[in-house]
């Protein structure tokens, strides 16, 4: 990428070079001092060019100090005249040799002339471009916040059609069968809280571990009686915000890969306590095999999209740890919370 740069930078002053050329070839005695001429304003301009578009521009003209723009642009021009007029001075005397020498004062105002008018028509030019790229890039990004919210939208509407199924699912179970009616409700309240208080950035700390709380309840439910479940949840500081759904995949992954023995334990063990603003988390799970922690391990999406957030939302704020045994997976997730 950068050498494709490069020789589109080389063809476009080589282009402007042979422009040159050609539009001045009249005004001169000879193609070798049309050349010589030109060759030596390309060198001036192309270098205040890269002067004002380098350093001037990002440093005074974006920041919006213009009159520091204005002044830094005329002193880079003014100079760099200078040092044509001088340069043309010396090709006069040692190898043009005309019959009567020009003026300096002359040489150095058709230098300023000239390095003026084509250096701010090249960089006006692309400022113009790049504002039309700006512009064409904005217009991409409004589209694609467009389609996004779209598919937000969209996104919702099939949880409220559910919660409107749900609704009508319970109403039509017996009311003999409490197990099945509260288990409904949980999931109810599971999906109330991913689809209204999980479209915030943060939530109430309380909030997300009650969460995890019906969460929990709810795995419970599903897997084997042999499964032994061990919470300790404990919330001794108030008014700690937490991005949702963040413990959840770890959790996940504690039920989606514990063993199934039939003649040993198979056990989840899950501590989570905030103290001094931290909040500290445990998972500990018994594992079948090697191959299962390996999977747990893996970079799958739940665990790329955790670790990709924790990264965006508490950047050197937080640290996560693995442990794999021979027969258990330990996962420890800490966050400061401040």
């Amino acid at each position: 990428m950068k050498s494709r740069t490069v020789l589109y930078h080389i063809l476009f002053w080589g282009s402007i070079y042979l422009l040159w050329i050609a539009i001045f070839r009249s005004y001169s005695f000879s193609l070798n001092k049309t050349i010589t001429i030109e060759f030596c304003y390309l060198l001036f301009i192309t270098a205040d060019y890269y002067a004002i578009n380098n350093f001037i521009i990002p440093q005074f003209l974006l920041k919006g100090k213009y009159v520091y723009f204005v002044c830094a642009t005329l002193v880079v021009i003014t100079v760099s005249s200078l040092l044509r007029a001088l340069v043309a001075m010396q090709m006069n005397l040692h190898f043009f040799h005309p019959d009567k020498m020009p003026e300096f004062v002359i040489l150095y105002f058709n230098s300023i002339i000239n390095i003026l008018i084509w250096v701010l028509l090249i960089t006006t030019g692309k400022m113009l471009i790049d504002r039309m790229h700006t512009y064409q890039q904005l217009e991409l990004l409004e589209k694609e916040r467009i389609q996004n919210e779209l598919d937000y939208l969209k996104a919702q509407i099939n949880p409220h059609a559910l919660f409107n199924s749900l609704n009508t699912i319970y109403g039509h179970i017996d009311k003999s069968n409490e197990q099945a009616r509260n288990i409904l409700l949980q999931f109810s309240e599971l999906l109330r809280y991913q689809l209204y208080d999980c479209s915030a950035e943060k939530v109430s700390l309380e909030k997300e571990l009650e969460y995890i709380k019906n969460y929990i309840a709810f795995q419970r439910l599903r897997k084997d009686e042999k499964l032994i479940v061990n919470l300790d949840i404990e919330n001794n500081e108030t008014g700690l915000q937490i991005a949702p759904l963040l413990l959840i995949v770890l959790i996940e992954n504690a039920f989606k890969f514990v063993s199934n023995y039939s003649d040993k334990e198979n056990k989840i063990v899950i501590k989570i306590f905030a103290k001094d603003n931290v909040l500290h988390s445990s998972f500990i799970n018994t594992k079948v095999s090697q191959q299962a922690a390996l999977a747990m391990n893996s970079n799958g999406i739940g665990i790329a999209n955790l670790k990709r957030r924790l990264e965006l939302l508490y950047s050197k704020k937080y640290k996560i740890t693995t442990t794999s045994g021979n027969d258990y997976y330990e996962t420890n997730l800490n966050i400061d919370l401040r």
